[in-house]
């Protein structure tokens, strides 16, 4: 199975110059703990709800205070026409949780999570059970 037909492509985007405060509404409203950061059409970083309380919040930074000040510009990233398989230990290794993914002329087409993988490997109770933890919403849930 390829990438692509386990990744979401419908991905809400923000800017370096957005505030933590639009970042964190974002995430909020669509219920996802990460966000991509464009810059004319080109993938510049990642922000993270956790960039947002420990780089952010815990440094005294505000919420007018800007994305790029606390968003991860170091991106890991797959390729849409990669292996499911590949990707997963791909993720093992550099413990991560979700992957933009990029067209092979890197534009931004979507992002992978574990849950999508999850969702899509019928395999076993492992699967099931982190299919079940990852899709939005639970008792954590910040909406």
């Amino acid at each position: 199975m390829k990438v692509s037909d386990a990744m979401t492509s419908e991905v809400q985007l923000c800017t370096p110059d957005d505030t933590l405060k639009d970042a964190a509404q974002a995430m909020a409203a669509l219920g996802v703990g990460l966000l991509p950061v464009t810059d004319n059409d080109r993938l510049v970083g990642m922000i993270s709800d956790r960039d947002i309380a420990v780089r952010g919040v815990a440094m005294g930074r505000g919420p007018d205070a800007r994305v790029r000040d606390v968003m991860t510009t170091d991106v890991k990233y797959c390729f849409e026409d990669q292996d499911i398989e590949e990707i997963t230990m791909n993720m093992g290794d550099i413990q991560v949780r979700r992957l933009p993914v990029m067209s092979r002329d890197k534009r931004l087409v979507g992002i992978i999570a574990l849950g999508d993988i999850a969702r899509r490997d019928m395999g076993d109770g492992t699967a099931e059970a982190l299919s079940q933890i990852s899709r939005p919403g639970g008792q954590h849930a910040q909406a």
